[in-house]
Parts: structure tokens; C-alpha cells; sequence
């Protein structure tokens, strides 16, 4: 590991040689969207709003799984990231069945403050309107597969930090979707702890505790950073 000087939007500023630009970036008061990066579980890539562009790189590349390296030159703006992160996040909007004013994490929704900070105020794609359930077999929590964007959080975070592994994504392509064990329902699960860390990690209303009307479930994923500082100072 050896300090590296680089420059994102034309500020320079150094950075680890381990560390990421979206992490280098934040520490700098730059903000990157993505949805599928959350502090305290490992970094995916699949979101793929952090794309950024990289001086004498011929393609985008995501900023939350590339590592920074000396004299590198980053943009983090432009027309060009800005017309790939709106038309991004309408494909998230049409692809899944997302009407807001009646769901439970509207106003605490990711995906919205999103489209909200990207301008998106209408959709210009066709809709799909797919016909996916609604698991609420859980004694405490619902999975509302018409809300889910397969971002992994709760993949990843059932896996590393509670160690379950309840969840997996199934399918591939448009087929892809969220599966509890062996596609079992959430509540025949024999894996599940109920300990809702899925639930509070989840950037939209597809995972959400029973009870809540709509825009009253409010989430917490702050709570990794402490556990993730925990289980380092345990090694």
C-alpha cells in the first residue's frame, strides 16, 4: 500500500493505491451515485451509476471497484455520465412495477432521491410490467419482488455480516431475480435468523417490516460500519 497523487475534476488530491475512486472521491466532498455500494459489505459493481471517466481510458469504468493509481485523471460530471445515469435508472424504473405514492419507503427510497438529484421527471422507455409476487410468508418482514433492483445488498450483507447466506439472485439477464434458499418462501426459510439486516440495507421498498403504510418505513444501514469496525478490531 503506497499513497498516490491523482486528480477527480480537476482537484488534485491523493489517495491509497488499495483504495477505490468512490471512496477516494467521498473523502474528498465528492459525491458519486450508486445504489448497489453500501459501506461495511464488499463493493459489486452492478449498478453501474458510478460510472466516471478516466483520461486516456477508451471506455467508462465504475468507480466504487476500480482502484485509484498514481497520476490518474478522473471526471466524475459530465453530459456524457449524466445521459448514461438517467437513461440507467429509467431502465430501473421500467423493468420493475415502481409506483411510489403507494409504496412503503416512499420519501426514504434511494431510487428515488436518485432520479430526483439526476432530473429524472419522466420515463422515455417502454415499460415492461412484469408480473412478479409478493412474498409476505415472513412472521415479520415482506419481499415485494415489483420493487427490487437486484442491487445485492441483501445478498451480500446476509452473507458476510450475519453469515446465513439466505438470500441468492437466480436467473439470468431480465430473467434474474431474488430467491430465498432454494427459491423457498422467506418464511419456510431454514437459514433466516430475522435478525432484518436485509431489510434495513435494502434502498427501496422491496424489503420492508409488516405493519407499514405507505411512506412510513423508514431504514438504518448505518449499523454496518460499526460491525464491520468490530469484526476488524476482533482479528
Amino acid at each position: 500500500m503506497r499513497v498516490v497523487t491523482l486528480r477527480i475534476n480537476d482537484q488534485e488530491m491523493s489517495g491509497r493505491d488499495d483504495q477505490n475512486i468512490l471512496h477516494v472521491a467521498r473523502e474528498h466532498g465528492i459525491e458519486i451515485p450508486t445504489l448497489c455500494q453500501l459501506d461495511g459489505i464488499s463493493d459489486w459493481g452492478g449498478c453501474r451509476l458510478c460510472l466516471v471517466e478516466v483520461k486516456n481510458s477508451p471506455k467508462l469504468v465504475p468507480a466504487c471497484v476500480t482502484n485509484v493509481h498514481e497520476g490518474m485523471e478522473i471526471t466524475t460530471d459530465s453530459p456524457r455520465l449524466a445521459g448514461y445515469r438517467k437513461t440507467i435508472v429509467e431502465m430501473l424504473f421500467t423493468e420493475g412495477n415502481h409506483i411510489c405514492s403507494v409504496c412503503v419507503s416512499n420519501n426514504n427510497c434511494e431510487l428515488q432521491d436518485t432520479a430526483h438529484d439526476l432530473k429524472v421527471d419522466h420515463i422515455t422507455l417502454p415499460y415492461r410490467y412484469p408480473q412478479r409476487s409478493v412474498d409476505a410468508s415472513h412472521d415479520r418482514f415482506v419481499f415485494d419482488a415489483n420493487r427490487c433492483i437486484l442491487c445485492t445488498r441483501c445478498v451480500r450483507v446476509c452473507d458476510e455480516v450475519e453469515g446465513a447466506h439466505t438470500w441468492d439472485i437466480a436467473g439470468r439477464g431480465i430473467k434474474s431475480q431474488l430467491i430465498s434458499d432454494l427459491h423457498q418462501p422467506w418464511g419456510d426459510s431454514p437459514s433466516c435468523t430475522s435478525c432484518g439486516k436485509c431489510v434495513q440495507v435494502c434502498p427501496t421498498g422491496a424489503l420492508y417490516e409488516k405493519g407499514k403504510a405507505a411512506g412510513e418505513m423508514e431504514k438504518n444501514p448505518e449499523f454496518l460500519v460499526y460491525l464491520a469496525e468490530m469484526k476488524e478490531d476482533k482479528k
